[in-house]
């Protein structure tokens, strides 16, 4: 993905207690209609909100959390063999606009927020390492790197956690931003981990994204700037047009043009959701519908990565 356009925005909500935080996002940002306000729900905690029609035309708003910033880790999502493992959020919603994804399933507005009180997380986040080392997903309700070049959040938590080694990171993206962060020096308890599917897949389910070139490209630039890279295959999407031959040409692409020796380690999961989410998503969504939860055929993909990557860890999650 290139650079993300400045005109993104024609509105932006402010809360008057992060007036001076919010200037430096303010200032790359061109053309956009500021307004004031006291609470950041004032706007994305309204009623009757329709989140696909807001999705074509989103606002930003800027806010401080007052909330805790960490959440334990859900039991549908992978803890990459830690005994401990949380999810943040500094962002809340995304540019990308995947018809699976269960944001528009959680929200009922589609407006994204970030919260600009960092140093207050990044308290929270001593508070917690207190208790031991844990694995922390940094970009959960959102996507980090494709804001990248007008938060500067991923900078900010790098020079952070480059002197706290046991909390271990993953900034997981479908971004090709990655030029966003080239100059910054790899940290080794981050790990960069690109979502990555069948072009075809993506040209259905994942509209606004990078396309699978791109995110290879990421990826290689990534792996040459010495960062810890993580595959993520996740959701495993299988329907009556895409089925498992195809994923397994996919696979041989992905590991002819990406060093197999170079990855980190590797995700994959089953598409799976909160049955509300899901209910409430997909009838906007219909395509959904056409997704087989076909189990029998995920264990092959799932053994065809293992075999194929077969010097990594694997995790998989159904």
């Amino acid at each position: 993905m290139k650079e993300l356009n400045k005109n993104l925005f024609n509105h932006i909500y402010i809360e008057k207690s992060v007036k001076k935080e919010a200037e430096k996002i303010i200032s790359k940002i061109k053309n956009a209609y500021i307004i004031e306000i006291d609470n950041y729900l004032e706007i994305f905690g309204r009623k009757k909100q329709n989140f696909n029609l807001q999705k074509g035309r989103q606002s930003l708003i800027l806010a401080k959390k007052h909330t805790k910033f960490l959440y334990p880790n859900p039991p549908y999502c992978q803890n990459f063999g830690f005994e401990r493992s949380f999810y943040s959020s500094l962002i809340l919603n995304c540019i990308f606009d995947c018809k699976y994804c269960f944001l528009q399933g959680m929200f009922s507005s589609a407006h994204i927020v970030f919260f600009l009180n960092i140093k207050d997380f990044f308290s929270e986040l001593l508070k917690e390492a207190e208790n031991g080392e844990f694995l922390l997903f940094l970009s959960y309700d959102t996507d980090l790197l494709a804001f990248e070049n007008i938060t500067d959040f991923i900078k900010d938590c790098c020079d952070f956690f480059a002197s706290h080694k046991n909390i271990k990171v993953e900034i997981r993206t479908k971004s090709a931003n990655f030029q966003a962060i080239a100059n910054l020096t790899p940290i080794n308890n981050i790990t960069l981990a690109w979502s990555i599917l069948p072009e075809k897949i993506i040209k259905k389910f994942e509209n606004k994204t990078p396309s699978l070139k791109q995110r290879i490209t990421a990826i290689q630039n990534a792996i040459e700037k010495g960062w810890n890279v993580r595959l993520i295959f996740d959701p495993i999407i299988i329907t009556k047009d895409y089925e498992i031959e195809e994923y397994i040409s996919f696979i041989k692409e992905i590991s002819s043009k990406i060093d197999k020796n170079a990855i980190t380690d590797i995700g994959i999961g089953n598409f799976r959701m909160n049955p509300s989410y899901l209910k409430k998503i997909i009838i906007n969504n219909p395509e959904l519908n056409t997704i087989k939860q076909d189990k029998d055929n995920y264990e092959k993909i799932l053994n065809y990565i293992k075999l194929t990557f077969s010097t990594k860890n694997v995790y998989s999650i159904i």
